[in-house]
């Protein structure tokens, strides 16, 4: 075990044991009140709710877009928030959201770095009955009033069917995989793969980079080195899938790209040919739907476990006809 690894479970462990020493067992529906119902959640308008936003980070402009968008809403509506940047780090981001907890915020909207690191986050959340809302990506314990996020296994999905499509039935393909321990990492994956293998397609292999760019660039240059015959390159995230086509592009060979999420920059590679095609999300509505959660919580609303947002296949032929 690497030093860095001991640290973050030793921060792990010292996080749980706080909420165990400051709170008492919660397991009823989170709430400001403890209430086990709706109707028994005290009623506020969005200029009388105080809500922290945890990102997990704000150097991807998925992320970005999604932060923009909730800052957006919450000045439209005066609703103060308060928002942090893990910077892909999970201690960092349990540490944030213990801050978030000891202002006493009314919620608090969470796109996880790590869908199992967060865990102890969210149960000191629902143990100081405050609602939980996660973005993008699901969490593996805790109580969430709801997980607003694309369908991670249909846009997995998605992608292999365009490689099957625009490639070929029996296309070879490398995989891009995103951060170890991330639900959307989980989900693209086995949507891309099942799908793949239903099709016929050819997976020669699939090394994780992180969903960041630069480690996509250094990651495809090894790959390309002992797979000459790649015909196509599956990235989990547009980060990842612009990383990709800067080391095609180095190479001279003719490989199709495909991504994950939409970006801006993405749309601009599709239209000049260095990237093929992505499965585009809409990441400022995530955020708008789980601002509009926590409003309709504190409205006495109901509020659906799983709220989905849309996805849709760029490339080529469409692309700039969505405005999302």
């Amino acid at each position: 075990m690497n030093l860095m690894k001991k640290i973050t479970l030793a921060v792990l462990a010292t996080f749980a044991v706080s909420i165990l020493a400051a709170c008492s067992l919660y397991t009823g529906i989170p709430g400001r009140d403890g209430g086990q119902e709706m109707s028994q959640v005290t009623h506020k308008k969005p200029d009388e709710l105080k809500i922290g936003v945890s990102i997990s980070t704000t150097n991807n402009p998925y992320f970005v877009s999604m932060d923009n968008a909730i800052q957006a809403m919450a000045k439209k509506n005066n609703t103060k928030i308060t928002v942090s940047d893990a910077q892909n780090d999970s201690a960092t981001q349990l540490n944030d959201i213990q801050n978030f907890i000891s202002q006493n915020v009314d919620a608090i909207l969470i796109n996880p770095v790590d869908s199992d690191a967060i865990v102890p986050a969210i149960n000191a959340a629902n143990n100081a009955h405050i609602p939980v809302i996660a973005m993008d990506r699901g969490s593996n314990g805790g109580t969430v009033l709801a997980t607003v996020a694309s369908d991670n296994v249909a846009a997995g999905k998605m992608a292999a069917e365009a490689v099957k499509n625009l490639v070929g039935a029996h296309a070879k393909v490398l995989e891009l995989s995103g951060t170890p321990g991330a639900s959307s990492t989980i989900d693209r994956g086995k949507g891309f793969n099942d799908e793949a293998k239903l099709l016929g397609l050819t997976i020669l292999s699939s090394q994780s980079a992180n969903f960041d760019r630069t480690t996509a660039l250094n990651t495809t240059q090894n790959m390309l080195q002992s797979h000459k015959d790649v015909q196509a390159i599956f990235a989990q995230n547009d980060e990842m899938a612009l990383g990709a086509a800067k080391a095609v592009q180095a190479t001279g060979q003719k490989i199709a790209i495909f991504g994950i999420d939409g970006e801006a920059e993405t749309h601009d590679a599709i239209k000049a040919g260095t990237v093929t095609g992505t499965v585009a999300q809409a990441p400022a509505k995530i955020g708008e739907m789980a601002l509009q959660a926590a409003y309709d919580y504190y409205q006495g609303k109901e509020v659906s476990k799983t709220i989905n947002s849309p996805i849709y296949l760029v490339t080529k032929d469409n692309v700039g006809e969505h405005n999302w």
